[in-house]
């Protein structure tokens, strides 16, 4: 079942009432998880660029919709690669600034997993 987000302020954000004070990820389980933002780190110095890497570890198969937060500033992207990637799988990216993107996710049905940047 998917979790409700209840909201974010600048460095945290608050899942079925459990605050997390890191980005995040939300498996089709509905399971929250941290970041593997390193892995987009070590390639492009920061981890306002979603690498392959980190594409492919978010990736599950079976979904169909990706729906990343780009932080409070709107200042995350993803590379080229991620991009092709997603798209290859058959996987619809939405990129909305945090506020945005948690209505998207409270409202989004079917196979759908999350990225969450929680500051910039």
């Amino acid at each position: 079942m998917k979790p409700v987000i209840n909201g974010s302020v600048f460095g945290s954000m608050t899942v079925e009432g459990t605050k997390y004070q890191h980005d995040i990820y939300i498996n089709l389980n509905g399971k929250v998880k941290k970041r593997k933002k390193k892995l987009s780190k070590a390639i492009y110095g920061t981890s306002h660029i979603i690498s392959l890497e980190e594409a492919q570890y978010t990736y599950e198969e079976g979904a169909r919709k990706l729906i990343v937060g780009t932080g409070q500033f709107d200042n995350v992207r993803l590379s080229e690669a991620a991009e092709e990637f997603f798209k290859d799988k058959g996987v619809e990216v939405q990129l909305f600034p945090v506020q945005e993107a948690i209505q998207a996710w409270n409202s989004a049905e079917g196979a759908v997993i999350g990225l969450f940047h929680v500051t910039c």
